[in-house]
């Protein structure tokens, strides 16, 4: 396989980890017995093992040179400070120079909490490129809850629809959700690069309680890109992981259930 540039979103605080105040990142996969939070592996390095070769782009932001002491040990790794928490398009509006400045047309988009997807389905990602210009990486729930669906057309991908959207659609239009966004992309750094100015122009209006107060403020969401594309007729593929692969750790239950199958499979008893 050619190389391959990877961004990770380590940005995040995690702020449903109570009592935790580190970056979520760096949260343990082998804990100790004093508690959850303390412990060795962290999550990032259990993503960047299993990314395919090439330069990596780490976005960070909270406890930011935290994330670079437990990387820096680490060859072909650059720093993208994201100046302000504004969604997931915000972290890949704050990798932008280092997507413009890789040689590598193939790349790969995920999180830092996402520790359990294996390196072959990182390879399998890419492999679909060859056939799409961006690839998402899906999961069938067992339980839709509140989960982002991706709605279809036949085989092709239309947008991912935010869950207080679909919940109202009437249930013949329900039918055309067939899977939940992972967050994990791989796509091609040439068709990516032109919709960043698009994005960067077309901020959502979100309000968020901050204490006692409501507060309007931008974010960007990376999940219109694919809508972009699909209008625009580009080539998007689907791939499939088990529920369990693609979890992210955003509570100390997903933590502890991280750390539970982490240390259940065979390369990592003992």
């Amino acid at each position: 396989m050619n190389e391959v540039a990877s961004v990770i979103f380590a940005a995040g605080r995690g702020s449903r980890m109570v009592g935790f105040e580190g970056n979520k990142t760096l949260l343990p996969l082998r804990p100790n017995l004093s508690s959850i939070y303390e412990g060795g592996s962290p999550l990032l390095l259990e993503v960047l093992n299993n990314l395919p070769r090439g330069p990596r782009g780490i976005v960070i932001h909270h406890r930011a040179e935290d994330v670079r002491r437990a990387t820096e040990h680490l060859s072909r790794i650059s720093y993208l400070f994201q100046p302000v928490t504004n969604g997931t398009g915000g972290a890949l509006l704050a990798s932008r120079p280092f997507l413009e400045s890789c040689l590598q047309d193939q790349v790969i988009i995920t999180m830092g909490d996402v520790p359990l997807i294996r390196a072959t389905t990182y390879r399998q990602l890419v492999s679909m490129l060859h056939g799409h210009d961006l690839v998402l990486l899906a999961f069938s729930p067992r339980d839709r809850g509140q989960y982002g669906m991706l709605e279809m057309e036949g085989d092709r991908p239309l947008r991912i629809v935010e869950w207080k959207y679909w919940k109202d659609w009437e249930p013949e239009r329900q039918k055309r959700l067939e899977g939940c966004n992972a967050g994990v992309y791989a796509v091609r750094r040439k068709a990516l690069l032109p919709y960043l100015d698009r994005m960067a122009a077309r901020p959502h209006l979100v309000q968020k309680q901050k204490g006692a107060q409501w507060v309007t403020i931008e974010e960007y969401f990376l999940t219109d890109v694919l809508e972009w594309m699909a209008e625009d007729g580009l080539s998007i593929g689907v791939l499939y992981a088990s529920e369990e692969e693609v979890m992210g750790v955003d509570s100390p239950e997903a933590l502890q259930m991280a750390q539970h199958l982490h240390g259940a499979r065979p390369e990592n008893r003992g």
